[in-house]
């Protein structure tokens, strides 16, 4: 499955020009080879982070109404990166629920401010979820998939992204 993901995030990145793999160097011109992207993803308040480099596994959006109600909107955009590519820093308080297919997520989020930064799943060893909007980043790439597309996803929500694996 993950490199399933890879794959389609390959592919979408090379159809919407994202780059994945390029950093600037000291003078300002892009470096392209094996130095990636770092990325800082944090709560609203500045003291939970998550800083995560290295290659993207999935970028997605959910229209299940677990995530709809964790986010407050009319569905969640998420990217997963392997877990040895991000280094989380602060203090969490947990939560884990059931999802929908049977397995456990488990959300963490600051303890003072109540934003989730990072979550796992447990039928996904390895991955580590971050919300994209805790990055703040608007020229985050686009999400390549949309789970329960068909079935939960407000009739108003449309995802323009091309490509984009529709699911459920």
């Amino acid at each position: 499955m993950v490199g399933e993901a890879q794959a389609s995030f390959r592919r979408a990145a090379e159809l919407n020009k994202v780059p994945i793999c390029a950093v600037p160097d000291k003078a300002g011109a892009e470096l392209k080879g094996a130095v990636m992207i770092t990325r800082r993803a944090e709560c609203s308040c500045g003291q939970l982070s998550a800083v995560c480099s290295g290659e993207i596994v999935r970028i997605s959006v959910c229209h299940c109404l677990d995530c709809k109600r964790r986010t407050g909107s009319a569905f969640s955009y998420n990217v997963r990166f392997k877990e040895g590519d991000v280094s989380i820093q602060g203090r969490a308080a947990d939560f884990t629920r059931i999802g929908e297919q049977g397995g456990r997520v488990s959300y963490s989020f600051c303890p003072d401010c109540g934003t989730t930064v990072h979550y796992r799943i447990d039928t996904q060893p390895g991955v580590i979820a971050i919300p994209v909007g805790a990055f703040a980043d608007p020229s985050f790439p686009p999400p390549f998939q949309s789970f329960y597309h068909d079935s939960r996803r407000c009739e108003w929500v449309e995802i323009s992204a091309e490509p984009l694996a529709k699911i459920g």
